[in-house]
């Protein structure tokens, strides 16, 4: 079967080493914040044979073989509670038990048929609502993932894919390149402004934007392979807040009144999520909360989540056999009047 020849070819990886350095760092901050939740969480943080990806199906290129064998194989859907937005056209399949497959290989002039992912990446894309037709922007874009899964909800009238990283933004045109047909290239531009700088380069344009923020990337920096490269990021850390808020409030500008705005990272940090979003909503009086609690109750028997003491704010946390996230997701929207 396809499953077995793609399994072979994705052993034979190196062990990860956990950085101590960020683990202290975690260790002390995650224990006040999660309480008893930590140390399960830090369990599955640090054990990445317990760590589970999903298979996003590229519906541009539909792999119908691979796809039996998923069934096959025990895989089923995500998603399986009736969300309050679930495009038909979203094709999401994970196994129950740990397993990677191996990624496709770049082929120009080929897409691929699959895309690999934490699951809980998707929770922002969905918390968007995108439907055909409107314009939206993804204001911090590589690799990709959550353009592509935008790509597979509905066909935008208008996709903005921003990078400022010109490394990332390779990344991201590759990733782009891989999995959409050309027929779309025309409604999808890729620009490498400085995100901050996007409201007044495009105000009230888009319909629906994302900020899914540079942040402190929890589980990347658990491995972090240089001590003292990773002692400097904890030291910056701090930062990133601010750089999250000036986005926020760049991609508010850019928003037409009535549009969605969703705020994710992949941090487990207050700083970083519910205290951002909570200074967004002191500060901008055109700005509301939009509750999506219903979404956590739909999607409790595939993800853990951890109280964030927000409505409009969800923190998935990973645990034993629901080991996605972390992920934090909020939805705002703008007001007509201030």
């Amino acid at each position: 079967m396809m499953l077995t020849r793609l399994k072979a070819k994705s052993e034979g990886k190196l062990t990860k080493q956990i950085c101590k350095v960020v683990l202290d760092h975690f260790e002390k901050q995650y224990s006040k914040e999660l309480g008893d939740a930590w140390s399960a969480v830090r369990d599955i943080l640090t054990s990445p044979s317990c760590w589970q990806h999903a298979v996003l199906l590229n519906r541009f290129s539909y792999p119908f073989e691979l796809e039996k064998d998923l069934h096959f194989k025990g895989y089923h859907t995500l998603f399986q509670g009736s969300l309050p937005y679930y495009p038909k056209s979203m094709k999401c399949y994970l196994s129950r038990i740990p397993h990677r497959m191996p990624s496709e290989r770049h082929q120009i002039g080929s897409l691929k048929k699959y895309y690999l992912l934490n699951a809980a990446s998707l929770l922002p894309v969905l918390a968007l609502e995108l439907r055909d037709g409107e314009k939206v922007l993804d204001l911090c874009a590589a690799p990709g993932g959550k353009s592509i899964a935008l790509l597979q909800c509905a066909y935008p009238g208008y996709l903005h894919c921003n990078e400022y990283d010109s490394l990332r933004l390779r990344w991201l045109r590759q990733t782009l390149e891989s999995f959409i047909p050309e027929s779309l290239e025309n409604v999808i531009q890729v620009s490498e402004l400085d995100g901050r700088e996007m409201g007044d380069a495009q105000p009230e344009k888009f319909d629906k934007v994302l900020v899914d923020a540079p942040c402190s990337n929890d589980r990347s920096w658990l491995f972090s392979s240089d001590s003292q490269k990773a002692a400097c990021r904890i030291s910056q850390r701090r930062k990133l807040p601010v750089l999250q808020i000036e986005l926020l409030r760049s991609a508010i500008k850019a928003l037409r009144p009535g549009g969605l705005l969703v705020y994710s990272t992949c941090t487990l940090s207050k700083a970083e999520n519910q205290d951002v979003i909570s200074e967004i909503l002191n500060s901008c009086r055109n700005i509301m909360p939009v509750n999506i609690e219903e979404m956590a109750r739909t999607c409790s028997q595939d993800f853990a989540f951890a109280p964030t003491g927000q409505e409009c704010g969800l923190l998935v946390i990973p645990e034993k056999g629901k080991a996605w996230g972390p992920m934090y997701v909020a939805k705002l929207k703008k007001s007509w009047t201030v």
